[in-house]
C-alpha cells in the first residue's frame, strides 16, 4: 500500500522553539513509518525552512535546556496553486516533493496562532489541528476568555491592557477588584512563558513589565485556589474527551520548566482522583469549550478545580505538547488510544476536514 507523505513541521521563531524540538523528536519516535513517508521540515529561529535528515536532526537531544536544531538541512519553501510537488528543495538540482498532510508540532507565535494554518490553507495542504480561526482564538487568551464567558463557561476574572496603556495599570485598583496574589500573562503565548505570580506591588510591577516584553497585550487575572486539571479533546464535528488528569506542581505553579525541562517539576495523576460525576462535567465543559472556540482536530483544555469542586477554565491549547512528559498523549493513552494510534487519528481528521472543505463551492 502506498505510504502517506506526512510533513512534520517543527521548530519556529517563537519562544517555545525548544519545546517544539522535543515534540518533533517524540512524534518521530512513535509514528508508524511502515504507513507514513516522513518529510521532516525544521524552521530555525530566523524563520528559515529546512528539509532535515531524520537521523541526527537535533543536537543535545537528551538535554531539554540545550536541545538545538542542526542547520545541515536543505533550504526549502512551499509552492502555491499545486496539488502535488508543494515543497521546493533548493538543492542542485532543485527537487520537488509532494505532501499529503502536514503535522505541525509548532508551539506559540507563528505556528499555533493561525498564521501557519493560513499559509497551509493557501498552499492547499491538509494539516493536523484546528484551522485558522480556532488557532487564532485559542492563542489569544483575552478573546478566548470573552467567548467562553459569553457562552456561560466559568473563567477567572481578569483585566486586559495594551502596551500603550502600561502607564494606566494601577496596582491598587486592580487588587481592589481581583485581590492578591495576581497572575500576569502575555495574551498570546503558551507553555507558561512570561507568566508571573505577583504577591505584592514590587512583584506586580516587574511581572507587568516582563509580560509586555513578550506581547503587546497582557492579562491580569485573579488567583484561583484549586488543583490544576487537564482534559484532552479529539475530533472534528463530533469531538470526544479523554480521561481527566491532575497536575500537582512542585513549584508555585505549573511553570515552563515544570512542563518541559524538569521531569520532577510536577506530579502527574492520571486519571485524576475525583468523582465520576465531576469527570463527566469536566469532559462536557472541555468539549463545549472547543466548539465555542471553533477548535477542530485536537486541543487540550486546562482547568482549575476549586475546593468546592467548581471547574474553572484556565486556557485552551490548540497544539499541545507532544514531548515524552506531555499530558495530551498521556491522557489519550490512559483513555485507550496509544501514542502511535493517536497520530493516525489526528492525520485522518486532518484529511477528513480537507475533503469536507473541498466540497464547499468557491464563493468568489
Amino acid at each position: 500500500m502506498k505510504k502517506t507523505n506526512v510533513g512534520i513541521l517543527f521548530g519556529g521563531k517563537s519562544t517555545e522553539h525548544e519545546v517544539s524540538l522535543q515534540s518533533a523528536k517524540s512524534v518521530m519516535q512513535v509514528i508508524d513509518q511502515e504507513k507514513y513517508e516522513i518529510i521532516l521540515i525544521g524552521i530555525d529561529k530566523n524563520g528559515q525552512w529546512y528539509l532535515c535528515d531524520q537521523t541526527g536532526f537535533l543536537l543535545n537531544e537528551d538535554n531539554p535546556k540545550e536541545i538545538m536544531m542542526k542547520h545541515t538541512g536543505i533550504p526549502v519553501t512551499l509552492t502555491f496553486g499545486k496539488s502535488a510537488q508543494q515543497l521546493v528543495c533548493f538543492s542542485n538540482p532543485i527537487v520537488y516533493k509532494h505532501i499529503d498532510v502536514i503535522f505541525p508540532v509548532l508551539h506559540g507565535a507563528c505556528g499555533e496562532d493561525g498564521t501557519m494554518q493560513g499559509l497551509l490553507k493557501v498552499a492547499n495542504i491538509p494539516f493536523v489541528g484546528p484551522s485558522v480561526l480556532g488557532s487564532a482564538i485559542g492563542m489569544d487568551k483575552e478573546v478566548a476568555k470573552r467567548l467562553l464567558r459569553d457562552a456561560g463557561i466559568p473563567i477567572a476574572k481578569f483585566r486586559v491592557y495594551q502596551q500603550w496603556e502600561e502607564d494606566q495599570v494601577n496596582f491598587e485598583s486592580i487588587v481592589k477588584e481581583l485581590g492578591l496574589p495576581l497572575f500576569v500573562k502575555p495574551a498570546n503565548l503558551g507553555s507558561s512563558v512570561g507568566i508571573h505570580k505577583a504577591k505584592n506591588k514590587e512583584e506586580f510591577i516587574y511581572a507587568v513589565h516582563e509580560a509586555f516584553t513578550f506581547d503587546t497585550k497582557i492579562l491580569i487575572e485573579e488567583f484561583v485556589e484549586g488543583s490544576e486539571i487537564e482534559c484532552a479533546v479529539l475530533g472534528n464535528e463530533k469531538p470526544i474527551a479523554s480521561a481527566v488528569g491532575a497536575i500537582i506542581p512542585e513549584q508555585e505553579f505549573y511553570s515552563y520548566d515544570a512542563k518541559y525541562m524538569d521531569e520532577k517539576g510536577a506530579t502527574i495523576q492520571i486519571p485524576a482522583d475525583i468523582s465520576k460525576e465531576l469527570v463527566k462535567k469536566i469532559q462536557e465543559l472541555a468539549v463545549k469549550s472547543c466548539k465555542v472556540l471553533c477548535c477542530e482536530g485536537m486541543a487540550r483544555v486546562d482547568f482549575f478545580l476549586t475546593k468546592e469542586n467548581k471547574a474553572i477554565i484556565n486556557e485552551i491549547n490548540t497544539i499541545p505538547g507532544f514531548t515524552k512528559i506531555s499530558m495530551y498523549p498521556k491522557l489519550w493513552k490512559i483513555s485507550g488510544i496509544p501514542y502511535s494510534k493517536l497520530i493516525d487519528r489526528l492525520i485522518q481528521l486532518a484529511q477528513d476536514r480537507f475533503k469536507r472543505e473541498e466540497g464547499i463551492k468557491d464563493r468568489y
